[in-house]
């Protein structure tokens, strides 16, 4: 059987736990597992620049130590070490902005991206413009909410908010999670704005998944 690695580049138990129950269906019995872990020496979120160089090399060590995972998620929306994961290793990284990105503007023209804050965007937007994509992003909008916060039930409404100026104001015609954290808030979301929204960690875990179905 096949392993699929997700690596929660931050501390946060309760993102791993969010991931987990939105993978779940990417689950194949005796032909390939999705197996969630926490890196615990990383920050409880990821949400500067430092937060995110701060996790490079544990994350690549990962990457060289387990040798049992056939293929592996970066499952942090700034993609870090992605280059330098890749580098150690023969087998696919998927870094979940790149996987989210491709995946959400196959399912509409112009993809807002919901953001935990401007820190946040600052990151993310050359990312776009190198992946030669920034024609096709509508805006990231920030909702001001830390990892922690956005686990919370009672952040929905926040995020609902962002979403729709994503696509009132700005003209989203599908949407994108630009967090980890956010899965568990993506059915409620979908269902009330009635658009396709990607959730990036299942996206880039779907794309592992075709690469070890095919390999």
């Amino acid at each position: 059987m096949k392993k699929i690695l997700v690596i929660n580049p931050n501390s946060n138990d309760a993102v791993t736990d969010g991931l987990r129950a939105c993978l779940a269906p990417l689950h194949i019995p005796g032909r390939i597992e999705v197996e969630c872990m926490t890196l615990a020496e990383g920050p409880f979120g990821i949400e500067t620049t430092l937060d995110a160089e701060r996790v490079v090399l544990p994350l690549r060590r990962v990457v060289q130590e387990r040798e049992d995972a056939d293929a592996y998620v970066i499952a942090c929306y700034s993609d870090p070490g992605l280059a330098l994961c890749r580098e150690a290793t023969r087998k696919p990284v998927f870094g979940i902005q790149e996987s989210g990105l491709f995946s959400a503007l196959q399912r509409g023209e112009r993809v807002g991206v919901v953001a935990l804050g401007p820190k946040s965007i600052a990151r993310h937007l050359p990312y776009i413009r190198a992946l030669g994509l920034e024609s096709r992003l509508a805006a990231e909008r920030p909702l001001h909410l830390s990892v922690a916060e956005c686990e919370e039930q009672g952040a929905y409404p926040r995020i609902e908010a962002v979403a729709r100026d994503l696509v009132e104001q700005d003209m989203a015609d599908t949407l994108l999670m630009g967090c980890a954290g956010l899965a568990r808030h993506v059915p409620r979301l979908e269902d009330a704005l009635g658009l396709p929204v990607t959730e990036p960690t299942q996206a880039a875990t779907t794309q592992a998944l075709g690469a070890l179905i095919l390999a």
